[in-house]
């Protein structure tokens, strides 16, 4: 084990530098924040119209796949805490194209994701100031995450605590109204469970419907990685970790699925993807003056949540990247509180690209960046999977320590997920909604290999240069 060991070492090693100031409370919140946003908050009548009250099997499906996923990512991150997180791992267990490939797919994925939120924010500020133009508030808003990013990494933990409460207490708070609703009022026939069986049954749109709102789930839960990726940063990673991950994991279902019953048993899933937001409906039924105020504000602290969290993870990325010499060596460079500053600026092209491609492309742009965004995410998902089974199989077969977390089932339960996630990729080219995600992806893996390949063969290249240099040396 201790040639292993000492390999893995020499990339935690040249990770070195971050500071480790983030608590497991902040941990927690920083997953929880990033996996609850607009999906949930606006975005859940989507998933409720392709499967009607089906849409709950869809979640639960989603919430076995990042079951799974929390535990193959609980133990290779007890294993290896570092920031490079699920792209050293596959660089260090597989080979190095899949380090590279993993990385840059999921910098890419969430750059993307960045301008989507930015641009929702703009979209949001309309509700109070509509003749304000969107690009102010586009430069306010980034303005003040960018500091929040580059001041220190606890700041950073702190603002997305917060963030992360202000989303849980709107969720706790629709749970206990949507449940004096449904259970505590009897004045109101249109409500209750008999609606998952009306309007063409609890299957309305077939088994086909629930499998493609299972894509729209899995969007949903996308972002509980994060907790990996702040394991260079965190305060005792090896506890901290697997017990954000196992609390965040639990949290999540419950808040999904507990919201999406009350959702049901209220509006009629035919009304739900073109009605009102459920959320704003409960809100209205219990006569709550200026619901959609409250609501607009919710949503927009959801998008500077994920916007937030997106920009820490973009960073930490492509520092990675750097130091694994991927990438040009000033964005591995950290600032005195430890922040790789210039991985932070590069990770903000995402705010110039909405905006650009927003001015050039209006009816486009969302689809595009939401295709490269899922893409990127869903095959980082299905390299986790695939990275754990050669870990386990190294790790085991070179003595490796017993460690305190391990993955039940493997490896059975480690295929099934990949499994799941390979159909659910391949799910995203039979559906009109979500076959950008391949149209984008397969171009975007051509171009990242032959990337890999020509950075490849030009470090060779340098390699031997330099060997050459010190034989003329010696001779």
């Amino acid at each position: 084990m201790a040639g292993d060991a000492n390999q893995f070492q020499k990339i935690m090693d040249r990770e070195k530098g971050l500071h480790r100031g983030l608590t497991t409370g902040q941990l927690t919140m920083i997953a929880i924040g990033g996996a609850i946003g607009t999906g949930l908050f606006l975005g859940s009548g989507f998933a409720i119209g392709f499967a009607g009250p089906s849409v709950l099997i869809s979640y639960a499906i989603g919430a076995v796949i990042a079951f799974l996923l929390m535990g193959c990512l609980a133990e290779m991150t007890v294993a290896h805490p570092t920031s490079g997180s699920f792209g050293a791992f596959a660089e260090h267990y597989i080979n190095p194209w899949a380090g590279f490939a993993v990385r840059y797919s999921y910098w890419a994925c969430i750059v993307a994701a960045v301008g989507t939120e930015i641009s929702a924010v703009a979209v949001y500020m309309k509700y109070w100031f509509p003749d304000a133009p969107g690009w102010l508030w586009i430069v306010l808003f980034s303005a003040v995450l960018i500091y929040v990013n580059a001041t220190s990494v606890k700041m950073f933990g702190s603002v997305e605590y917060w963030f992360s409460m202000v989303k849980i207490v709107a969720i706790v708070s629709f749970i206990l109204l949507g449940a004096y609703v449904v259970f505590g009022t009897s004045t109101q026939p249109e409500i209750g469970f008999h609606n998952y069986t009306e309007q063409g049954g609890f299957l309305p749109n077939g088994w086909w419907g629930m499998w493609v709102a299972v894509i729209v789930a899995l969007f949903s839960y996308l972002s509980i990685e994060m907790i990996a990726v702040t394991a260079g940063e965190a305060q005792e990673p090896e506890k901290a970790v697997p017990r954000a991950l196992r609390s965040t994991v639990v949290r999540l279902i419950v808040f999904y699925l507990l919201t999406l019953s009350l959702m049901l048993a209220i509006v009629p899933w035919t009304a739900a993807g073109v009605d009102k937001s459920p959320f704003v409906k409960v809100m209205e039924l219990l006569s709550i003056p200026g619901a959609g105020g409250i609501m607009n504000f919710v949503v927009l602290v959801a998008a500077l949540s994920a916007m937030n969290s997106q920009l820490y993870i973009t960073t930490r990325m492509m520092f990675s990247l750097s130091r694994a010499g991927y990438a040009p060596k000033r964005f591995g460079a950290l600032s005195k509180k430890g922040v790789p500053t210039s991985a932070l600026w590069l990770s903000t092209i995402g705010i110039a690209l909405a905006a650009v491609l927003e001015a050039v492309a209006p009816d486009q742009s969302f689809m595009l960046m939401m295709g490269i965004s899922l893409f990127g995410a869903m095959f980082t998902w299905f390299m986790i999977f695939v990275t754990h089974l050669f870990f386990r199989r190294k790790w085991e077969a070179s003595g490796g320590r017993k460690l305190p977390v391990r993955m039940i089932g493997y490896p059975y339960l480690t295929l099934l997920g990949a499994g799941l996630m390979l159909a659910i990729m391949i799910t995203t080219w039979f559906t009109d909604a979500f076959q950008m995600t391949l149209i984008v992806g397969v171009p975007w893996m051509i171009f990242i290999t032959v990337a890999y390949w020509l950075w490849s063969k030009s470090a060779s290249k340098s390699s031997g240069l330099a060997e050459d240099s010190k034989h003329d040396q010696v001779l």
